[in-house]
């Protein structure tokens, strides 16, 4: 399909990194992304994600393909990147990484690679505003309806292909310039943004890119919240206000003064005016102010926040059917962002959205059923978890269940001193701190240790459960029992007596070695044992900071060498 055409469908607005992209509304009921499949492109070179028909929060590692999803999902629905038609915005960039060394390698090996291609297919429900899409040219070949977008060689460059890759010491990555694209139902024939049966809205406000005085993102916005009728009345009272300045004493003062240097400058009459050209419109001069502050003047977290819901205020996006959203918490402090996702739910309701994002609150706020755990080969989706499970987290949205999530291995601990003995026990065991090898020690607060093993579960995430025994192992024991089933989790628990962390750590260094490591002269175990008890965090903090040699309860041992 040839791209040139395409340059009349609407567009709405892109600076940069920080842009809107709309498709034309399409006025039926919208089909709902089922599947998203995307190779060669960026990071993904082999990626599949099942879309739920609601909210999809979007979390992982970085370079994992978090915006390059969004991204990708964009193209698909719209033909689009970075404002323009694909065709114009083909780069060697966008071509996998591996995909594009395996072609290089193979053609100075004295092989004749096929180029590698780059594809998107974007699989909707069943519905019947599908049906026109409806076929199996898909990777896939699912007879569902759908869109793709292909990035593939063009034979009509094959002469100068040849010609090209004749020496292939010069071919470096992929020739771009020689590629062509399609974007095609999955019945095989071409599509337009009106033919799509689900538009797109990706909001990106991280990139803030001043334009005169306000960045050229917001002022797309406020514009296309105005009506027709609006929009003239402005221009026309910018226009007349542009046309008095010239009447103004001080400016008339100055351009007599200007004339009087005619020959000197030029020998045409020299003044100082206000462009009045219509390229000089009031988008590019009006600047937008919060309670009269200018808006490149506010600080980054409101501006990201007010046009994070300008863009969700749009009449525009009230029409769309996929809302694509990049990392809302930037910038922005804990309360603010209470109340952008309170907004962001209640504006979204009834869409289908991908939220990206590094927090836990957000996580936690729009849901942990939601959760999708990007990987660049697919993404992991939890959608067994307890009813109840979920809803404590959104009641306590402070848990940073994040750091579980993206944790290679997981200790959970019940408290601060049972954090700093658990990662000095690590220390002592493996040489080097739990986080050099990705092992995060997490304090889940005591009662809420489960809550996280819930999390762990569908993860298969490995975790380590560390816990006194409050005096009844029994008892302790039948808390965990179910989790401990499952392979990749296992509870410690310390057995007997004495039942907590202090007096175990007694028991097994003696009342010489306590006093030496918390630099004390307590008389009796039991004065070590009152001290260590009113002062936790103390006690513990200089055992983790103690160059004495200290023995750690059994328990915790077998904990850190899980």
């Amino acid at each position: 399909m040839n791209f040139t055409s395409a340059a009349s469908r609407r567009f709405v607005g892109a600076v940069g990194g920080c842009a809107l992209r709309l498709a034309t509304p399409y006025r039926r009921h919208p089909s709902v992304l089922k599947k998203i499949v995307i190779k060669n492109y960026k990071v993904f070179r082999d990626f599949v994600l099942d879309l739920a028909p609601g909210m999809n929060v979007v979390v992982g590692d970085n370079a994992v393909g978090k915006s390059t999803l969004l991204e990708a999902v964009n193209l698909a629905l719209t033909g689009r990147l970075n404002g323009a038609p694909l065709a114009a915005e083909l780069s060697p960039f966008l071509f996998n990484l591996d995909a594009a060394r395996t072609y290089t390698r193979a053609l100075r090996s004295g092989g004749r690679p096929v180029p590698p291609e780059i594809l998107i297919e974007a699989y909707f429900e069943d519905a019947q505003d599908g049906a026109p899409l409806l076929g199996q040219n898909n990777s896939l070949r699912e007879d569902v309806p759908g869109v793709r977008i292909r990035v593939s060689f063009n034979e009509d460059f094959r002469e100068e292909y040849d010609a090209y890759v004749a020496d292939p010491a010069q071919v470096t990555t992929v020739p771009a310039e020689y590629y062509k694209v399609d974007w095609l139902g999955f019945d095989g024939n071409g599509v337009t943004a009106r033919s799509v049966p689900a538009t797109a809205s990706l909001i990106d406000a991280t990139a803030i890119r001043l334009q005169r005085g306000a960045d050229a993102y917001l002022q797309t916005i406020i514009g296309s919240n105005l009506e027709p009728n609006e929009r003239v009345e402005l221009s026309r009272s910018y226009r007349s206000l542009r046309e008095t300045f010239s009447g103004i004493d001080a400016v008339a003062a100055v351009n007599e003064k200007l004339a009087g240097e005619r020959g000197d400058i030029s020998d045409r009459r020299l003044t100082l005016s206000i462009d009045l050209s219509q390229r000089s419109g009031w988008e590019r001069s009006l600047v937008p102010h919060l309670d009269d502050l200018p808006f490149p003047y506010v600080g980054k977290g409101e501006q990201s926040t007010l046009k994070i819901l300008l863009a969700l205020n749009r009449k525009k996006v009230k029409d769309t059917h996929v809302v694509l959203i990049e990392e809302p918490e930037n910038h922005v402090s804990f309360s603010t962002l209470n109340q952008l996702i309170d907004k962001v739910i209640q504006k979204c309701a009834g869409k289908q959205v991908l939220v990206t994002t590094h927090s836990a609150y957000i996580l936690n706020k729009l849901g942990l059923n939601e959760l999708v755990l990007l990987s660049p080969q697919g993404g992991h989706r939890i959608t067994d978890l307890p009813p109840s499970t979920v809803d404590y987290f959104k009641k306590l949205p402070g848990y940073d269940t994040l750091r579980l999530v993206l944790a290679k291995r997981a200790i959970l601990v019940e408290g601060p001193s049972d954090e700093l003995i658990v990662q000095r026990a690590y220390l002592d065991v493996h040489g080097k701190p739990p986080i050099a090898d990705g092992v995060d020690v997490i304090n889940v607060r005591g009662l809420s240790a489960k809550r996280f093993l819930d999390l762990a579960v569908p993860l298969r995430r490995c975790v380590a459960v560390v816990n006194d025994n409050d005096g009844d192992v029994q008892k302790m024991a039948a808390k965990y029992a179910g989790y401990s089933d499952h392979d990749f989790i296992s509870i410690h628990i310390g057995k007997g007596d004495p039942n907590t962390l202090e007096p175990q750590v007694i028991a097994v260094n003696g009342l010489q070695r306590m006093n030496e490591v918390l630099g004390t002269s307590h008389q009796t175990e039991a004065a070590v044992l009152t001290y260590m008890l009113a002062n936790k965090t103390t006690w513990a903090l200089a055992v983790a900071e103690s160059t004495e040699t200290i023995v750690m309860p059994e328990y915790i041992v077998d904990a850190v060498s899980f």
